[in-house]
């Protein structure tokens, strides 16, 4: 499995300048990725990065490490900004980004505090129409698309990414729901959560029957994108490793320190770790 640090960038850490010094320390340390929430407020009034001007600075600030923001809820985007923005990040980062998406949630008013869309149902329909049209867009071609939400007519996204054929796309699953990994069964990744505890060996595999149901044959490999806000033991790491996850993100929950994040990156990731496997 690889490793990642994954920090919500609030409070301390809205600095984005921070961020990149934390980055560039977790690089150097041996960390195999960096990774930010995403979100436009939080409890507690505190402070909140915008992710992609965080990533802008992480990107200028490391050379190697695979960046992202999990997750990105699409049902308040655009999706040619998000394309656009993506694909500008992935040619500065050198093809290191990321697209992390799912529904998000309503816990911190961060949809009904500014009219975005409440029901669930109607997000995930956003959420499906919003990543056919990114990924069509990235392709650097006019789109044109009469959809239930979005309308396009000869649009173009470019530069395109710098990744071919695109930057991966990983979705957001809360376990053990089943539609969100049918959706990303289309996609490059899973990054699944649980509200029972973090999952293990037994979990992955579940996930990763049902992603095969319904995976193309051939479409390349499929991440599982495991986070814990304590790191898991070498037993822990063997059995989810074992059973098919691809990475493992050192989180920190939604009030992070800046001391403890910045010594978890400058400490490395954990010793059990050892060369990336990935699951076709």
């Amino acid at each position: 499995m690889r490793t990642g640090v994954f920090v919500a960038p609030f409070g301390e850490l809205a600095d984005v300048r921070v961020l990149a010094q934390i980055a560039a320390d977790a690089e150097a340390a041996g960390w195999d990725g960096f990774f930010v929430w995403d979100h436009v407020q939080t409890h507690g009034s505190l402070e909140v990065a915008d992710p992609w001007i965080a990533l802008t600075a992480v990107a200028l600030a490391t050379e190697r490490a695979t960046l992202g923001a999990l997750v990105t809820p699409l049902a308040r985007r655009r999706p040619w900004d998000l394309a656009r923005q993506i694909a500008v990040l992935d040619r500065l980062s050198g093809g290191r980004m990321v697209l992390g998406a799912g529904l998000g949630g309503d816990g911190r008013r961060e949809f009904s505090a500014f009219g975005e869309e409440l029901d669930p149902k109607a997000r995930a329909r956003l959420l499906d129409e919003a990543l056919e049209l990114i990924v069509e867009l990235w392709r650097g071609e006019p789109v044109d698309h009469d959809g239930d939400a979005f309308h396009l007519a000869g649009a173009e996204v470019l530069p395109t990414p710098l990744q071919q054929p695109r930057p991966p796309v990983w979705l957001a699953c809360r376990y053990p729901n089943k539609v969100p990994l049918r959706r990303a069964a289309r996609y490059d990744g899973v990054f699944p959560i649980s509200d029972d505890g973090p999952l293990g060996g037994a979990e992955v595999r579940e996930i990763l029957e049902v992603v095969a149901e319904h995976r193309a044959a051939g479409a390349g490999p499929f991440d599982v994108v495991i986070t814990n806000h304590a790191p898991p033991d070498a037993d822990r790491a063997a059995e989810l490793a074992g059973a098919g996850a691809t990475w493992w993100l050192q989180g920190f929950s939604d009030r992070p320190t800046l001391e403890g994040v910045r010594a978890a990156a400058l400490n490395g990731p954990p010793q059990w770790t050892s060369a990336p496997s990935r699951k076709s």
